[in-house]
């Protein structure tokens, strides 16, 4: 990883420097903590268009699509993903997306 004159690393700032503080700042779906070019692709493939597409969204219900849509399991870290950006636009501080794998697992105990 490139790193500073000072010897800290580059990309870590530059990253948290295009990501919204908070939903009301989210312009784009890449600003979303979490949710990286793959993720804004999936996003697409379920009609998803801007960040206010997610407030209200149920993400087990975006994971399942996502699966039925691409005719395959997807790894569950996705829905973790998934819950991490809903959660954000509903107005929830920024967290980790594996901050949400135990919710994951205690509420959807297949994936």
């Amino acid at each position: 990883m490139p790193k500073s004159s000072t010897g800290t690393a580059l990309w870590p700032a530059a990253k948290a420097a295009t990501k919204a503080a908070s939903a009301e700042d989210c312009q784009q779906l890449r600003q979303i903590p979490n949710v990286g070019p793959a993720m804004v692709k999936d996003f697409g493939l379920l009609g998803i268009r801007t960040p206010d597409d997610l407030v209200g969204a149920d993400a087990f219900a975006l994971y399942q699509r996502l699966c039925t849509l691409t005719m395959q399991r997807h790894d569950p870290c996705v829905l973790d993903t998934f819950m991490a950006a809903v959660d954000f636009m509903n107005g929830a501080a920024p967290r980790d997306w594996w901050r949400y794998t135990p919710q994951r697992k205690a509420q959807y105990p297949g994936i």
